[in-house]
C-alpha cells in the first residue's frame, strides 16, 4: 500500500506579510532628492534603502549629503535623535530622525538620517518624482489581458459584468480585477473626492456605490493617467474585493483579508 504523500502548503502571494518582520539595509543605485518649502533639502547618490518591521521600505541619507543647515533638534527619545525642518516660515515639527548608536543590525546606518515621507513636499528617484514611500525593487506589478469571466455584484445587484478584463497582479496584494466603463452599470456610481497615491500606479480617482438604499464608498477606483509603466489599466475601474461579491468563471471567490478589509 503506498502512503499519499502530504501535499505541502504554499501561502497564496497575498497570505504572505507584505510588510515583513526585522531589519533589511541595501544601498539603492539611485540618485534621490527631497524638497521641504520647494528648497532642495537632501540630494545623494548613495542613499541606503532601509526596510524596518511593519514599516514600508524608508531612504536614509548620508548626513554629508543633507543641508543640515534647515535642521534644529528637537525632542530627543531614548534610542534617537529627532530633527525639525524649517525654511523660512514653513516648520515641520517632526521632519527627520537617527539612531544615536547605529550598532549590531543598524550598524550601517552610522552617519545617516532619514525624513518622514509626508512632512516632505516633493521626493525624486532620479528626475522622476516618486509618491507614497520609495519604490521597492521586490514589488512587482504585472498587468494582463484576460478572457475571464468577471462579474461584481453588491446586494446581490450586479455592478459590473466583463469579459475583457485586464488582471493586475502587486506582489503581496490580491489579484485586482480592471473592468472597462462600457461593462460597469456607471447608473450606480457616485463620484467622490477621494484620492490616493500609488508609487507603483499613479494617481486614484474614486466611486462610491449606491445600491437601493445603502451606499458603500469608495469601493471602486480608477487611474485616469497611470504612470508610464502601467499603461493598459488606464481609465478601467476596479472594485475592491474585499467588500463585494466577485465571480471568475462563474465560481464566487472568497473576500481576501488585506490592510483594505
Amino acid at each position: 500500500m503506498t502512503e499519499a504523500l502530504a501535499r505541502p502548503v504554499v501561502p497564496a502571494d497575498e497570505e504572505r506579510a507584505r510588510l515583513k518582520e526585522g531589519l533589511h539595509i541595501e544601498r539603492s543605485p539611485r540618485r534621490v532628492r527631497t524638497y521641504f518649502g520647494w528648497r532642495l533639502i537632501a540630494d545623494s547618490e548613495h542613499v541606503l534603502l532601509v526596510y524596518e518591521t511593519k514599516r514600508p521600505p524608508a531612504y536614509w541619507f548620508p548626513i554629508a549629503d543633507v543641508r543640515m543647515a534647515h535642521l534644529e533638534q528637537s525632542q530627543q527619545p531614548v534610542d534617537s535623535i529627532r530633527w525639525r525642518l524649517v525654511v523660512k516660515d514653513r516648520i515641520a515639527h517632526n521632519a527627520a530622525r537617527a539612531y544615536i548608536k547605529s550598532t549590531g543590525d543598524r550598524a550601517a546606518l552610522e552617519g545617516h538620517l532619514t525624513f518622514y515621507w509626508d512632512e516632505m513636499d516633493a521626493w525624486f528617484e532620479e528626475d522622476e518624482q516618486v509618491f507614497v514611500h520609495p519604490r521597492d525593487p521586490y514589488t512587482r506589478v504585472d498587468t494582463v489581458h484576460s478572457s475571464r469571466h468577471v462579474r461584481v455584484e453588491i446586494e446581490g445587484v450586479t455592478v459590473a459584468e466583463t469579459r475583457r478584463p485586464v488582471l493586475v497582479f502587486e506582489t503581496g496584494l490580491p489579484i485586482r480585477y480592471y473592468i472597462p466603463k462600457l461593462d460597469v452599470r456607471i447608473d450606480l456610481l457616485e463620484s467622490t473626492e477621494s484620492v490616493t497615491r500609488c508609487p507603483y500606479k499613479g494617481v486614484a480617482r474614486y466611486w462610491s456605490v449606491r445600491v437601493g438604499d445603502r451606499l458603500v464608498k469608495d469601493i471602486v477606483w480608477s487611474y485616469p493617467a497611470p504612470i508610464p509603466e502601467c499603461p493598459k489599466i488606464e481609465n478601467l475601474l476596479s472594485f475592491h474585493n474585499e467588500h463585494v461579491d466577485l465571480y471568475v468563471d462563474e465560481v464566487l471567490r472568497e473576500r481576501p483579508i488585506t490592510p483594505f478589509s
